[in-house]
């Protein structure tokens, strides 16, 4: 199995980069291909050309290397992990831009008219999104209807052919223990393996 692993947080050191670390070892260790992407430390530009805009026609060939590549390499995925801290009720810039820039009409979606259903085109059956919150559980549902759980699994995955979306999301962060936090990565390994299943 070919999994990309995606980690949006531009701070070395933070426990989203162990959650990182941790998923991509486990991966490995059980056989499979991963391609690793930290798309801070990458610089992964995360700005939308004007000529990246489309929706219903195909994306225009990628003029960045590096968009290229990952373009490249999502269509060959079988899985793909999603390791984010919860900002503002939303993913940080550098992946909301990848989202926009890398799963773009003929490379993740085929849209026929501009009010049409979306034909997914990802062989990616799976996807996995480990997210870190300093929000308590029953505040991000009561307050804000938990905005992360829409985003992934009813606005992006399903639009790209993922049908098989898990969430985790560990909290509350900043004033965790250390016992907590070996717990929480234990608990992103078993994720991580339960998706090679």
């Amino acid at each position: 199995m070919r999994a990309g692993v995606y980690l949006a947080h531009p701070r070395q050191g933070s426990f989203n980069h162990a959650v990182f670390d941790a998923v991509v070892e486990e991966l490995r260790r059980r056989g499979a291909d991963v391609l690793a992407h930290d798309l801070c430390a990458e610089g992964f530009v995360p700005l939308l050309s004007a000529d990246e805009t489309e929706t219903v026609e195909e994306a225009a060939r990628a003029h960045e290397a590096q968009v290229a590549l990952h373009r490249a390499e999502v269509a060959t995925l079988d899985a793909m992990v999603f390791v984010h801290p919860n900002w503002w009720g939303m993913p940080p810039a550098v992946l909301t831009g990848w989202i926009q820039r890398v799963l773009a009409p003929g490379v993740a979606y085929k849209l026929g008219t501009a009010a049409g259903e979306p034909a997914g085109l990802l062989k990616a059956g799976r996807a996995l999104v480990l997210n870190t919150s300093d929000t308590p559980a029953d505040r991000e549902e009561r307050e804000f209807g938990d905005p992360l759980q829409s985003i992934w699994s009813a606005c992006v995955l399903p639009y790209v052919g993922v049908r098989d979306v898990r969430r985790v999301v560990f909290r509350t962060v900043t004033d965790s223990t250390e016992e907590e936090r070996v717990a929480w990565l234990d608990h992103a390994r078993l994720q991580a393996a339960a998706l090679l299943a």
